[in-house]
């Protein structure tokens, strides 16, 4: 099984589209009108649709931690740092996420990519 990824708002473009050409299941905030949304209403809809998130926003990643310290429910949220990494290699440690782990593995989990 794979998982379903969501992309926030901030995500170029160019990656959901090579994610998808891949075959794996990516929604974009703006596909679900959600871009107005403030992080812990979007953070909370992420975790409604049983979709992992995957942003460039750092107060987003803030968030999810802060979740995580104080128990709160989240599906997931994947970090990646718009310096740290090229599209391609974003592109390449999502799609080993999305194809190589199961939904409930991500319950309240933040990882950062790219992985070295």
């Amino acid at each position: 099984m794979t998982i379903a990824l969501y992309m926030d708002v901030h995500v170029p473009q160019a990656i959901t589209e090579q994610l998808r050409r891949k075959d794996i299941n990516v929604l974009t905030a703006l596909e679900d009108e959600t871009q107005e949304l403030s992080d812990h209403l979007l953070l909370e809809r992420v975790t409604e649709l049983n979709r992992v998130l995957f942003t460039q926003d750092i107060r987003f990643r803030v968030l999810a931690e802060t979740w995580q310290i104080e128990g709160r429910k989240f599906s997931g949220l994947i970090f990646g740092h718009q310096l740290g990494g090229t599209i391609g290699q974003f592109v390449k440690d999502l799609e080993l996420i999305a194809k190589a782990s199961e939904p409930d593995e991500w319950m309240n989990a933040v990882e950062y990519i790219p992985f070295k």
